[in-house]
């Protein structure tokens, strides 16, 4: 079976798709090859899947690195419906919990293990991975690495020691959204080697998006408008509480 027919069966079988969303397959073909990857792909586009079926394709694990604690509890958690030998290591976790995780690890039990970025600075976390086999390490919201970028986090700056520690494992960047500065500047600060570079259109056939100016106070605009809307939900943004 060639590399194609595997991840059109891995597509179907574990994730249920007939076929890929556009950008997905370049996603999955340049992970599976081994390449540095950056993809800018606005959320609902299905970045999960470019790094989750690579995984379960290349031996060793899949380390994700994600700033959110809820966000990788879900995906460990329908990682497992699936199927998928996953985990995550979090703050929230025993240290028997945590121990428990990496016995399994050490056994090559897991595709996927999930961390926050914190956690490379742990006593003997780096030391660990050194220990087991690594497929490859996956950034998320990684417009947080980059100095422009909206969302600073200072343990992110740090994973270009990635690269300094781990020379030979490829490493995956993902975003919903970066402005050609941020997108230059997560490749430095990553250190990524020649990386493909995937960028997904923000327009989306089932969005409009149309701007008035105010006239006066706006609260005649506000109620014709949600008269529009009778009977459904939605979101109306305001300046501060008293305007509210």
């Amino acid at each position: 079976m060639s590399d194609r027919e595997k991840m059109l069966e891995v597509l179907q079988r574990v994730f249920g798709h007939e076929r890929f969303r556009p950008l997905q397959k370049e996603a999955v073909e340049a992970a599976v090859a081994g390449k540095d990857l950056l993809m800018i792909l606005p959320t609902g586009g299905g970045k999960s899947l470019c790094y989750q079926l690579p995984a379960l394709l290349k031996e060793g694990v899949t380390v994700v690195v994600s700033p959110l604690l809820a966000l990788m509890h879900d995906q460990v958690c329908a990682l497992k419906l699936q199927g998928i030998e996953a985990e995550m290591i979090g703050s929230m976790q025993t240290p028997q919990e945590v121990g428990e995780i990496v016995g399994r690890l050490k056994r090559g039990e897991l595709k996927l293990l999930y961390v926050a970025p914190e956690r490379f600075s742990a006593a003997g976390f780096v030391d660990l991975l050194h220990s087991v086999p690594l497929a490859a390490f996956v950034i998320d919201e990684a417009h947080c690495v980059s100095e422009w970028g909206h969302e600073f986090r200072e343990e992110y700056r740090r994973l270009h020691l990635l690269k300094e520690r781990f020379p030979g494992i490829p490493v995956s960047a993902f975003t919903a959204t970066a402005t050609p500065e941020v997108e230059a500047d997560i490749v430095r600060q990553l250190g990524l080697c020649d990386p493909v570079r995937l960028r997904g259109s923000v327009y989306r056939d089932n969005l409009f998006v149309r701007a008035e100016p105010r006239v006066g106070d706006g609260k005649r605009q506000l109620l014709e408008f949600l008269s529009r809307f009778r009977g459904e939900s939605g979101i109306v943004y305001t300046f501060t509480r008293n305007s509210t």
